[in-house]
Formats: C-alpha cells, sequence, structure tokens
C-alpha cells in the first residue's frame, strides 16, 4: 500500500514527466530501497546479522583488528554491491551510465563497512564512529553521490540510499544497541510525536514569524497532495534524518555524555546540518531546527523508538510547506 502510494504521489508531482518517461527503473529503485529499509523497521536486522556475522559483535572481541576472510570481505562488499544496483537501476533507463559514479556509488560504502569490519569499535562511541557518521553526513550535506543523479525529483535518493547503508553499516555490522529503528508504530508512537509537535509548535511558528524565516499561507490544500506530502516526507526526510541524528548519534553520544547534554548536542548538530537553505549561511534556518532537534530528540528518547520522533518530524516538515514556507 504504501509503495502504492509513493507510485501515486510521484505521478502527482509530476516525476514522470521529469524523467522523461523513463520511470519503472527509478521506481524500482525506490521500491528496493524502501523494502529495505522496512525489513530492518520490522526485525530483519537481527535474523540477517546472524546469517552472515556470526562472530561476536564488533568491539566484543580482544584483537583490536579483525583478520581478513572470505566471509567479512562479503560483509564489506554487500552495501557496496547493493548501492551499485540501485545506481544502474536509475542510471542506465535515463542514458547517463557513468564509470566514475558507478565506481562512486560501490566504493563509498564499502569502505565504510571496511573500517568498521577491520578496525572494530568498541561499545562507547569511538573514532570509527565519529569517522563513518562524518562521511555519512557530508555525503548527504555536500551531495558526494548527487553528480550521478542530476534529474529533477531524484535529490533524496542519495539520501534514502545512504540510510540503508547505515541501517547494515551499524545494525548487521556494529549491532549497535538501543537504536529504536522499529516501523511497527504504535498509538503511543503517534501520542508522542504529537505531544513533542504540540510543544513545538507555538515556539517555532512564533519565532519563525519573528525572524522572517516563515510566512503564513492560508490555504487549503487538495486532500490527495497533503496526503502525498505527509507520505514523501515521512519516508524520505523525516525517517532517514531521524535514524542518522537520533538513533545512530545521539544514541551514541549517550555512550559517552549525560543523556540531557548528548540531546543537546544532537539538537545542535542537527541545526547546523540545515545552514545550507539559499544562497548564504542561514542562521535562522539553523536556530529553529536546532529548537525542533530538541523535541525530535525528546520524542526518540521517551522510549527510543524512531516512530515517535518521525512523527513529530512528519507533521514539523508538513505544516511547514504547506502552510509557511517562504518564497523567495
Amino acid at each position: 500500500m504504501i509503495v502504492a502510494g509513493l507510485w501515486l504521489a510521484a505521478h502527482a508531482f509530476g516525476i514522470p514527466s521529469d524523467l522523461r518517461g523513463h520511470f519503472g527503473g527509478p521506481f524500482l529503485a525506490v521500491a528496493l530501497m524502501f523494502g529495505v529499509l522496512w525489513a530492518f523497521g520490522w526485525g530483519a536486522g537481527e535474523p540477517l546479522t546472524r546469517w552472515i556475522s556470526p562472530e561476536p559483535p564488533l568491539g566484543s572481541a580482544s584483537r583490536a583488528v579483525r583478520p581478513l576472510t572470505t566471509v567479512s570481505i562479503a560483509r564489506v562488499l554487500a552495501p557496496g554491491a547493493f548501492a551499485a544496483g540501485i545506481y544502474l537501476l536509475i542510471a542506465v533507463p535515463l542514458h547517463e551510465l557513468s564509470a566514475w559514479s558507478l565506481l562512486l556509488y560501490f566504493g563509498f560504502p564499502s569502505l565504510l563497512a571496511g573500517a568498521l569490519e577491520y578496525v572494530p569499535p568498541g561499545p562507547k562511541l569511538g573514532w570509527q564512529d565519529v569517522m563513518v557518521l562524518g562521511a555519512l553526513g557530508c555525503a548527504v550535506e555536500y551531495g558526494w553521490l548527487e553528480p550521478g543523479l542530476r534529474h529533477p525529483g531524484l535529490g533524496n535518493i542519495p539520501k534514502f540510499l545512504l540510510a540503508d547503508v547505515a541501517l547494515y553499516l551499524y545494525i548487521v555490522q556494529r549491532r549497535l544497541p538501543g537504536m529504536g529503528f522499529d516501523l511497527r508504530l504504535r498509538l503511543r508512537d503517534l501520542r508522542i510525536g504529537a505531544r513533542e509537535w504540540a510543544l513545538f509548535a507555538p515556539i517555532g511558528i512564533a519565532l519563525g514569524l519573528l525572524l522572517g524565516f516563515l510566512r503564513f499561507h492560508a490555504r487549503l490544500p487538495a486532500a490527495g497532495t497533503f496526503a502525498g506530502t505527509v507520505l514523501v516526507t515521512f519516508i524520505f526526510v523525516a525517517l532517514p534524518e531521524e535514524l542518522f541524528f537520533r538513533c545512530l548519534l545521539q544514541n551514541l553520544l549517550e555512550t559517552r555524555l549525560p543523556r540531557r547534554l548528548a540531546l543537546a548536542l544532537a539538537a545542535a548538530i542537527f541545526g547546523l546540518s540545515h545552514y545550507i537553505h539559499g544562497a548564504v549561511f542561514n542562521w535562522r534556518y539553523v536556530i529553529l531546527a536546532a529548537i525542533a532537534g530538541w523535541f525530535y530528540g525528546r520524542a526518540w528518547r521517551s522510549e527510543r523508538r524512531v516512530g515517535a520522533s518521525a512523527v513529530s518530524h512528519t507533521m514539523v516538515d508538513t505544516v511547514w510547506v504547506t502552510w509557511f514556507l517562504a518564497q523567495g
């Protein structure tokens, strides 16, 4: 049903025409990426880990460096092979296949997997985590994978793909506990998410209007367009960002810092990640995003579930783009 909804949303936003009718391959790629995200969210990580990573969790072995084996090489190359396959599904139908882009899509995830595989971090936040999370964040922030996907409508594909890569790295390889990446949404997730949105909304709207970042638009969007906005925002924006900033970053920071300080630091980094919004450093966006990140972090921390923070995030962004997005 969700994949069908994505199909309808893509047509509503005119993506097939943007892709000159070559929609089948890119949509299949999106469906496969969503399938991975969904599978991990419904508990596939544990059996997959037992199947391909029977050794002790990373950081639990007495050796600081793991040996090179056929199985370990396969584990390292798996995310790169998946990313390269996604790239081929998109680039080949569009007749824009590039050997350099193919190598980048294969090599970048494999290098990150190799770092965690052969120099495993301990149970707490380590330099390996800083390197891997920093590389993932920079790849999204600065569009390292975007040159191979230049078409309108494909801008969120690299972020979505790297979310799958991050899930593999930290669930299958690192086996990071306490992530809370569970997409079996409960009514309580909705309540917590809505509560944190309700706490943030008056602060964010008042401050945004005062700073001139927001501009109210009195409009009644079509039901289909609004539903499409909610679905696309939840899947392509909220889930990848909440996975990175809450399930991974805030979670790992808590292994080194008090919970409140970890929450504040993760929110600050989340805010700074939004500085590219226009031609210059957008300090208004940074401030508002950091405040929002505090409430998203509270939602995740309540029961350590990504569903709650993703609901808050989706509600904030949907209200923003529907009624408060300043034009020009």
